[in-house]
């Protein structure tokens, strides 16, 4: 991976009253567990790792769980991932054999066979090996149209900083004396083969206050970093900067941008060597695509008198927009049930994936040269969730697969199944099907409704065994995010299946708001002071499977990683009668000092700023280690985090742990030394990890 009371009242350290913001509070007298290398705190992490090791492991679940879990991320039948540059398609490959993987390629003809011979690009077990360097695959961007120059992205035992190289995919050896990044959350574009536009840590200033670039500058091969030109400056405030180089054929344009939240941008189109701000409202998300653009209002936008809903999606030729005109042509409206989840491209083609009450299926659109727009709907497998691949290379003058794109269907009970599709028809190629992992026969899922505490209807998901007695006996695992405007879709998992559901135990999926699975809105309803809301849904879903009978408080757990381990931490502590287990992985929970730590600025467009008193006063009323309290009896909780996650700061979890322990609460934690903000930093540490937490959760759940 990843009710009806109100919050606990703040606890107080001394000298702080309710409300007062953080600055004129004491000092947190854990907050040298921050220190993420520092001597006294590993040595808290590993006392801590060692006590719960020693007691999960032991469990009589443990050994054949950590070996079917080894067995399914290693096995040979998973369905390669691919992403196509020019003529070759790539994928990552760990197993068994290649701990932190393979990067190869073979072309998609060759992918299409049962066996396919793949070529080896680049050894990354070797790689580290000969560099002494705990390296983990960070991803590549390639020069097109030939994609034989790459800068591809290393990162020390999976954090989000990383270390660039040039590397060419022919003679498969670095560059000497090509393009060198140091460490750092870097973003580089080509320009083209001896320029780079470079996004980086250039020293004091470069960066934002959330620890991003600020700054990019334009680099000439051959000339040191130091001597390479800034073109493109955001604000300290800001999140990020970032620029896009669209080289398609007579539409080529480079356009740069501010985050300046984590939902509103400002965009900037190069023009000759003047860069021009494009008039439109910072929430609305924009793209380019070919002659025409693309925007997506994240709230409602009233233009010349016509209304565009949130969560639509419009268009209009690009050069009219850019001159100031504003006409638009709607391509997708949003409904209480229906929202745009994705869309790609093809050459003439837009393909929609919308979420239908929680379920995908596929519209598209046809834009052919002198001929007026054409909508279809798409018939697709359903229902089930879709995830859509383009293929279309627009740097390719002549492109075989300019009207094609991938397809993934799966379901809770169904494999994942990969389809070669194209535009305009609805007869798809099956490229890839995996083996089921476990047995579906008895087995059914199925969706209900919980009403929220101000009476919103929240959806979830059960999967459960077909006769399952409702006598509230059933080891029941509640899993939610709720944040940032992902959607919890059904998912086809062998870890769940052969650790969870073939052992008699019921899965459940909240789509609570702050999630996108009903568009801007269901997400924008519980932000900021109506963060509560996200809380009182999951709550309501937990008191439903109860009311259902489908599990109770004995045998309730939940389950939530990031956004989502800030979710089951608040949940637990305001309503610790309602559970029995709680899996908090690499979560936010000091929600005082999160934007204090690591890239936690960057996320107060979600939970507010906590240096204001007026947001501090509702963010402390849910902020889990503020909130717990002595004498109250909670779940034995398991934290889990990551030593190298770079993003959402191991402090939290640890001191959460310390405060619990301090206040007498019995608990388990785990800090992987390496893995960043996943946790593991390859198959054999996420078999461990998922070891453990399924051992942890039969121990408090079971029968």
């Amino acid at each position: 991976m990843t009710m009806t009371t109100s919050a606990p009242a703040l606890s107080q350290t001394p000298g702080q009253t309710p409300g007062q913001t953080p600055e004129a509070a004491s000092i947190d007298p854990r907050q040298w567990l921050e220190e993420v290398q520092g001597e006294r705190a590993l040595a808290w992490v590993k006392e801590r790792n060692q006590l719960t090791l020693a007691e999960l492991q032991a469990r009589p679940e443990y050994p054949g769980l950590r070996r079917e879990m080894l067995d399914l991320l290693n096995a040979s039948d998973r369905i390669p991932q691919i992403s196509r540059k020019g003529a070759w398609v790539y994928n990552l490959w760990q197993d068994q054999n290649h701990k932190r993987g393979l990067w190869r390629r073979s072309s998609l003809g060759e992918y299409k066979k049962a066996s396919p011979a793949w070529e080896t690009v680049l050894d990354l077990d070797a790689l580290g090996a000969a560099e002494n360097e705990s390296w983990v695959f960070a991803g590549a961007h390639c020069l097109a149209p030939e994609y034989r120059r790459c800068l591809i992205s290393l990162s020390r035992g999976g954090s989000d900083a990383h270390v660039v190289r040039e590397f060419d995919t022919v003679s498969k050896q670095f560059v000497s004396g090509g393009f060198v990044l140091p460490e750092a959350k870097s973003e580089v574009s080509w320009i083209d083969a001896d320029h780079l536009y470079v996004a980086s840590d250039f020293g004091p200033g470069s960066l934002t206050d959330s620890g991003y670039p600020r700054v990019i500058k334009r680099w000439q091969r051959g000339t040191p970093l130091a001597q390479a030109r800034t073109v493109f400056e955001g604000q300290a405030q800001d999140v990020a900067v970032s620029v896009l180089v669209d080289r398609t054929p007579g539409h080529e344009r480079t356009v740069f941008s501010r985050a300046l939240d984590f939902y509103n941008q400002r965009y900037f189109l190069l023009q000759g060597d003047k860069l021009r701000a494009l008039d439109v409202p910072s929430d609305v998300q924009l793209s380019f695509w070919g002659a025409r653009v693309l925007l997506q209002p994240r709230k409602d936008w009233r233009v010349g008198g016509v209304r565009h809903a949130a969560g639509s999606l419009l268009s209009a030729p690009a050069a009219a927009f850019i001159r100031g005109e504003r006409k638009f042509s709607t391509l997708f409206k949003p409904s209480a049930t229906r929202s745009l989840d994705s869309f790609i491209t093809t050459r003439q083609h837009l393909v929609l994936n919308i979420n239908d009450q929680v379920a995908s299926k596929l519209e598209e659109w046809q834009f052919a040269p002198g001929r007026p727009a054409r909508h279809r709907r798409i018939q697709a497998p359903f229902p089930g969730t879709l995830h859509l691949q383009a293929l279309h290379d627009s740097e390719l003058a002549q492109d075989e697969l300019a009207e094609h794109y991938l397809v993934n269907y799966a379901d809770f009970l169904t494999p994942d199944s990969l389809f070669l599709a194209r535009a305009s028809s609805d007869a798809r190629e099956l490229l890839k099907a995996r083996a089921a992992k476990f047995e579906a026969r008895g087995l059914k899922a199925e969706q209900h409704f919980a009403t929220s505490k101000d009476g919103t209807r929240v959806p979830y998901f059960v999967v459960r065994p077909e006769g399952v007695a409702l006598d509230g006996q059933n080891p029941t695992l509640l899993y939610g995010y709720g944040g940032f405007e992902a959607s919890m879709q059904p998912f086809y998992s062998g870890g769940f299946g052969r650790a969870w559901y073939s052992r008699g135990g019921v899965f459940v999926l909240a789509n609570i708001r702050g999630g996108g699975e009903f568009g801007p809105a269901w997400h924008q309803s519980a932000v900021k002071a109506n963060k509560q809301r996200s809380y009182d849904d999951f709550i309501a879903v937990a008191e439903d499977l109860i009311a259902r009978k489908i599990s109770s408080p004995r045998h309730l757990g939940i389950m939530g990683g990031s956004n989502g381990g800030l979710l089951v931490g608040a949940t637990f502590v305001q309503r610790p009668d309602l559970f029995n287990a709680v899996v908090c992985q690499v979560p936010l929970l000091d929600m005082r000092r999160y934007h204090q730590l690591l890239a936690g600025a960057s996320w107060m467009a979600e939970y507010g700023d906590p240096d204001r008193a007026e947001e501090w006063s509702f963010i402390s009323k849910y902020s889990p280690y503020q909130n717990v309290k002595p004498g109250v009896k909670y779940p034995k909780v398991l934290f889990t985090t990551s030593t190298r996650d770079d993003r959402v700061h191991p402090g939290h979890a640890r001191k959460m742990a310390a405060l619990m322990l301090e206040q007498g609460h019995p608990l388990y934690y785990f800090e992987n030394t390496e893995g960043g903000h996943g946790g593991a930093a390859d198959n054999e540490q996420r078999a461990t990890l998922q070891a453990l937490e399924y051992s942890y959760l039969w121990q408090q759940l079971g029968r």
